[in-house]
C-alpha cells in the first residue's frame, strides 16, 4: 500500500501547485501510517490530517452552497441545508472534542486551528445573502410550505432563525461588521475559556511548608489549579480559594471585551440585549421570564444528614454501574450496550472503550466512546460530546448513525480493587449517559436537530432525569453489590443518600440561582461598572454570603462561553425532570410502556419539536413558571420514612 501511493505520486509528469503537493503529502503520511484514524476517519491518524479533513469539508461546502442557491424551493432545499450543516459539524464537533481531550498537544493544537477555521466559515455562511434568499423563497411561498412535513418546516425555520440572529437583514457594511464581531468573539471565547482553566501561581515561601504537598510544586512556586473544596483542611481550602480566584488583569479585560462585543452584536442584529437574542426559541423565551423564575424560586427557598462517600464506593464498582445502566436501558427501551474492539488508531487513549448501542428490533442505533479514566492534561470535568449527529441520508438511503463521547475523570483500577465510584461519581455517570441516550434514541430526519441539538433549557432534562434513577432503590438494588462480598447495598443506606442531598439542597439551589442571575446581568445592558462590582452586588442579593476581597470568581465562570445568558437552563431542566419523574416514573421506574412513551414524546425529536410542546406531550399539561418553582422547592421536603428507618436500625 505504501509503495503504491508513492509510485502514483511519482507518475505526475506536470508541475503541481505547492499547496496540492503539501496536501497529497499530508494524506500519504496519514494513510500510510497503518492506523485507521480517530473515530474511523482515515485522515485523522495524524495531526496534519485535520488540515486535510477541513479542506475536504470546505470544498464540499462550496459545492453544496452552489446547489442550494440554484435548486427550486422545496424539501430538497432543506435537505441540502442539512447536508451543508452536517458536513461542517462532522469536522467541527470532532475537532471540538479532540482539542480538549486528546493526550497529544500536537493533536490538540491542530484540532483547535480547525475549530477556528470552520467556525469562521460558519459565521460567513450565516450572513450569505444568496444562501438566505434560497431559504426565503421557500418559506415565503405558502403553497410550498403547506406541502412540507412538520420536521422539515421546523428545521427550515431554525435555519432562517440562524440567518436572522446573525444579521442577514443588514446592509452590506453592517453585515460585514456583524461577521467581524462573530469572528472576534470566536477568538475572545477561546481566550477566556483557556484562561478560566489556567492555574495561578504563588511563591512557595508564602504558604506554610507543611501544606506544600497539598498543591502542585513548580520550582520555587506553588501552582493552584482548583478550589480544593473537598479537602478536610480549612486552611488548604482558604489558600486555594484566595489564590485560584485572585484577579487576572488580562483575563478581566478579555471578559469585559467579550461581554461588550456580545451586546454590540445583539443590538446590531435588532435585539434589546444579548440575553434577548440568546433566549429566542427556548422554554423561557425572554430574560424577564428567567429573572422572574429566579426571584420567585429565591423567595420560596429556606434552609432545610450527612453521608460518608467511602462507605458506598465498595458497592459501586464501575463494572457494576455499567451493568446497571445496561439493564435499565433494556427494561425501559429494549436497548443493550455491547462492547466492541476499536480498530488501531480509532481511539486517542488505550483505556477508551467503544460501545455499540443495539435495539432489540431496530438493530444498531449508534456508538458511544467511553473516555472514563483520569490522565494528565485531561480536563477535570464530566462531559458529553457529539462527534457525529444522526440524520436520514437521502443520498445513500440509509440512516447516519450518531457517534458520541462520554468523558469522565475516574480513578484507574488497582491490583487489589476495580474502579470504585463515590455516589457523586455514579450520579454523574448516569447523568452523562442520559445525554448519550438522548443522542442514540432520537431518529431525526435532520442532523441540525439531532439529539442534544435542542433548546438549552431542554437539553439537560434527559440527563437530570437519569439522576433520579441513580438514587432509586428499585434501580440501584439491581446492580449495587459489594465487590468483595457480593452483599447488596442496604436500602437504608440508599434512603440516607437521598436525604443527604437535601441537607444543603436549598443552599446549593440558591448558589445556582446566583450563578444564573449573574449570567443574566452580564448579558443585559452595557456594563456601567466592573464585572466584580456586579458580582459582589448579585452575590449579596441572591446568595447572602459576603464577597471575599481581591477575588474574581467570574474569571473561572467558564460556562459564560457555552451558556451565555442561558445558565438558568440547568434549574429549569431540573424542574421539568422532577415533574416527569414524579408523574411518570416514581410509581415504577422500570415500566417499559412509560419508557417507550418517554422516548416517543421527548427523546425522539431532538430539537425538531418546540421544547414546551415536548414537555406538554409528556405531562399532558403545559407547566407554568410557578409549577417549575414548586417542583424545585418540593425536592427539598424531607422523607420521614427515612428517619423512621434509621431509628429502627
Amino acid at each position: 500500500m505504501e509503495h503504491f501511493y508513492f509510485c502514483t505520486l511519482s507518475n505526475f509528469y506536470y508541475p503541481l501547485p505547492a499547496f496540492i503537493v503539501k496536501e497529497i503529502c499530508i494524506t500519504l503520511v496519514c494513510v500510510t501510517s497503518g492506523l485507521q484514524g480517530l473515530f474511523g476517519v482515515p485522515e485523522l491518524s495524524c495531526p496534519a490530517g485535520f488540515q486535510v479533513a477541513s479542506k475536504k469539508s470546505l470544498k464540499n461546502t462550496e459545492l453544496l452552497v452552489e446547489k442550494v442557491c440554484n435548486c427550486p424551493p422545496g424539501t430538497e432545499t432543506v435537505e441540502s441545508f442539512d447536508q451543508l450543516s452536517d458536513g461542517l459539524c462532522k469536522v467541527a464537533d470532532l475537532a471540538d472534542f479532540v482539542k480538549v481531550a486528546h493526550p497529544d498537544p500536537v493533536f490538540r493544537e491542530a484540532a483547535e486551528k480547525t475549530c477556528i477555521e470552520i467556525g469562521t466559515v460558519v459565521e460567513q455562511l450565516n450572513t450569505n445573502v444568496e444562501l438566505c434568499k434560497s431559504l426565503k423563497r421557500l418559506l415565503d411561498n405558502p403553497d410550498i410550505v403547506a406541502q412540507l412535513d412538520s420536521d422539515t418546516r421546523r428545521v427550515a425555520e431554525l435555519f432562517m432563525f440562524d440567518f436572522e440572529i446573525s444579521g442577514i437583514h443588514l446592509d452590506d457594511n453592517l453585515r460585514k461588521e456583524a461577521v467581524a464581531l462573530h469572528v472576534k468573539l470566536l477568538d475572545l471565547n477561546n481566550e477566556f475559556l483557556v484562561g478560566s482553566h489556567m492555574p495561578n501561581r504563588i511563591a512557595s515561601s508564602a504558604i506554610p511548608a507543611h501544606l506544600h504537598l497539598q498543591f502542585e510544586n513548580e520550582g520555587s512556586f506553588i501552582q493552584i489549579g482548583g478550589l480544593h473544596a473537598e479537602s478536610p483542611d480549612s486552611l488548604v481550602r482558604e489558600i486555594a480559594y484566595r489564590i485560584y480566584l485572585y484577579p487576572n488583569a488580562e483575563l478581566m479585560e478579555c471578559l469585559e471585551e467579550l461581554l461588550k462585543c456580545r451586546y454590540k452584536l445583539a443590538k446590531l442584529v435588532g435585539y434589546e440585549s444579548y440575553g434577548h437574542r440568546a433566549l429566542k426559541g427556548t422554554m423561557a423565551e425572554t430574560p424577564e421570564t428567567v429573572m422572574s423564575f429566579l426571584q420567585l424560586l429565591t423567595d420560596k427557598l429556606s434552609e432545610r444528614y450527612n453521608i460518608e462517600p467511602s462507605l458506598y464506593s465498595p458497592y459501586l464498582s464501575l463494572g457494576a454501574c455499567m451493568e446497571g445502566l445496561n439493564n435499565l436501558f433494556f427494561q425501559l427501551y429494549g436497548v443493550s450496550l455491547m462492547s466492541e474492539h476499536p480498530s488501531p488508531g480509532e481511539v486517542w487513549s488505550e483505556d477508551v472503550r467503544k460501545l455499540a448501542v443495539v435495539h432489540e428490533t431496530e438493530g444498531l442505533l449508534g456508538y458511544i466512546y467511553c473516555d472514563f479514566f483520569h490522565r494528565p492534561d485531561k480536563p477535570h470535568q464530566d462531559c458529553h460530546f457529539t462527534i457525529r449527529g444522526g440524520r436520514w441520508c437521502q443520498e445513500t438511503g440509509q440512516y447516519q448513525l450518531p457517534v458520541v463521547v462520554l468523558m469522565l475523570s475516574l480513578p484507574h483500577p488497582t491490583k487489589s480493587a476495580p474502579t470504585l465510584l463515590t455516589p457523586g461519581m455514579m450520579e454523574n455517570l448516569f447523568h452523562e449517559m442520559g445525554h448519550a441516550m438522548h443522542s442514540m434514541l432520537g431518529r431525526t430526519r435532520y442532523q441540525h436537530v439531532t439529539g442534544t441539538r435542542c433548546a438549552t433549557d431542554f437539553a439537560e432534562v434527559p440527563s437530570i432525569l437519569m439522576e433520579y434513577f441513580a438514587t432509586d432503590f428499585r434501580v440501584i438494588s439491581q446492580f449495587a453489590r459489594h465487590y468483595e462480598t457480593g452483599q447488596p447495598l442496604p436500602e437504608s443506606m440508599v434512603a440516607r443518600l437521598c436525604e443527604s442531598k437535601k441537607v444543603c439542597g436549598a443552599a446549593d439551589t440558591q448558589l445556582q440561582i446566583f450563578y444564573a442571575a449573574l449570567d443574566q446581568l452580564y448579558h443585559d445592558k452595557p456594563l456601567d461598572r466592573s464585572t466584580t462590582e456586579i458580582l459582589k452586588e448579585t452575590q449579596q442579593k441572591f446568595y447572602g454570603l459576603p464577597y471575599t476581597p481581591n477575588t474574581a470568581w467570574q474569571l473561572r465562570f467558564s460556562h459564560l462561553i457555552g451558556y451565555g445568558a442561558k445558565y438558568y437552563s440547568y434549574l429549569m431542566s431540573r424542574a421539568v425532570a422532577s415533574m416527569v419523574w414524579k408523574q411518570c416514573f416514581v410509581q415504577d421506574p422500570l415500566n417499559r410502556d412509560m419508557g417507550e412513551r418517554y422516548r416517543r414524546e421527548m427523546l425522539a425529536h431532538g430539537g425538531a419539536k418546540e421544547p414546551m410542546l415536548m414537555v406538554e406531550g409528556m405531562l399532558k399539561r403545559r407547566p407554568t413558571i410557578e409549577d417549575f418553582v414548586d417542583a424545585l422547592v418540593s425536592e427539598l421536603n424531607p422523607n420521614f420514612e427515612t428517619f423512621i428507618m434509621d431509628s429502627e436500625s
